[in-house]
């Protein structure tokens, strides 16, 4: 493709992605009751270099997954940083564009690129996803355990500070007994449930499917291949959501009036809720995460409802679609439109099951 023609659809597709983006975001103010004028008067009186260090930092947080990646996918193969960083901006934001139906795409570039199995590939994104879930609940957990209810009634807040309390240390026993079993897994248990899936590889319909996902998931684990491997990740895992986290409180603390009030553990409870929404897909456009912030914002620290809503829907951009800026570039230096994509996602897809 010459130079000419390819700069062209970089900027027609920065033009389709602005105006998607707008489309997304008119949508999720039409279901929150919010005008586009009072979203402008709320983004305007918001501080602009806490609404812009997010965004730098955000690309810093997908770097540390690049790093995390290029940890696993060392003890397989090839790993370079910045083959896997391209990559990983280049699958979010087939993911953003795609939803769920998207998130194949990554493992598929990273094996492309890398000319390494897909299977090995989609072992690692399997054993990502753990590090994330786990960190999800841990970022519950502790919201929950530090959480203090902004509640009138004393004894109402009291109540329900004891109840977050409550599911903050069942979800830390939840992550513990995870963790002792993907260690078990490890050491023990991989070669008995190859063994035991065998039938199931080759049977059809859904046992085909989850065993598949199971191996896949085994396969993961396999790149772990120490406890410093399994510290460092651990520690790529703490430092990337610490990050996201910053995010969330700078971008929050930048509309100032109640929001500028609250403090990072009070941030990280809205964070919670917004990861838990994303996965769990909530009836809002774009997904559950803007709705579930725009509760926390508005029911549990009182909030009003336009500032609420426009931090909510300027966390998703920054969160979920800033990753286009360079994402969609880089999926078209791979010549990858839209259609071949969501060919390649139904494609594997098929596949897996």
């Amino acid at each position: 493709m010459q130079t000419s023609s390819r700069k062209f659809l970089i900027i027609l597709a920065g033009l389709v992605l602005g105006g998607f983006v707008v489309y997304q975001s008119t949508g999720f103010i039409h279901k929150a009751n919010f005008s586009g004028q009072k979203l402008l008067r709320a983004v305007a009186g918001a501080n602009l270099y806490l609404l812009l260090l997010p965004v730098v930092v955000i690309y810093g947080c997908y770097a540390i997954r690049a790093l995390r990646w290029q940890l696993f996918q060392g003890n397989l193969g090839t790993s370079r940083f910045w083959v896997i960083y391209k990559m990983t901006l280049a699958g979010f934001a087939a993911t953003f564009m795609l939803g769920r139906a998207g998130e194949p795409v990554r493992p598929v570039l990273l094996s492309r690129k890398e000319k390494l199995p897909y299977a090995d590939m989609f072992g690692i994104y399997a054993l990502e996803r753990l590090f994330d879930f786990a960190s999800t609940a841990v970022i519950s957990a502790l919201a929950l355990v530090l959480f203090n209810a902004h509640a009138g009634n004393e004894e109402t807040g009291a109540a329900l500070s004891t109840a977050a309390r409550t599911a903050g240390t069942l979800l830390f026993a939840g992550v513990s007994a995870a963790a002792l079993f993907l260690v078990y897994l490890r050491l023990h248990g991989t070669a008995v449930l190859e063994r035991r899936l065998q039938g199931w590889r080759e049977a059809p319909g859904w046992r085909r499917s989850l065993a598949g996902k199971l191996l896949g998931f085994v396969r993961g684990v396999q790149a772990i291949r120490n406890l410093g491997d399994l510290l460092l990740a651990i520690f790529y895992s703490a430092v990337h959501w610490f990050l996201v986290l910053l995010v969330y409180f700078w971008a929050t603390r930048s509309f100032g009036g109640t929001l500028g009030t609250l403090s990072l553990g009070d941030v990280m409870l809205v964070m919670a809720f917004s990861l838990v929404g994303s996965v769990v897909q909530l009836p809002a456009v774009g997904g559950g995460a803007q709705l579930a912030s725009v509760l926390v914002y508005t029911k549990i620290f009182a909030v009003e409802t336009e500032p609420a809503t426009a931090a909510a829907i300027v966390l998703w951009l920054i969160g979920f679609a800033a990753c286009c800026l360079a994402g969609v570039p880089l999926l078209i230096q791979e010549g990858m439109s839209l259609g071949e994509l969501r060919g390649l996602a139904e494609h594997e897809k098929e596949t897996a099951g």
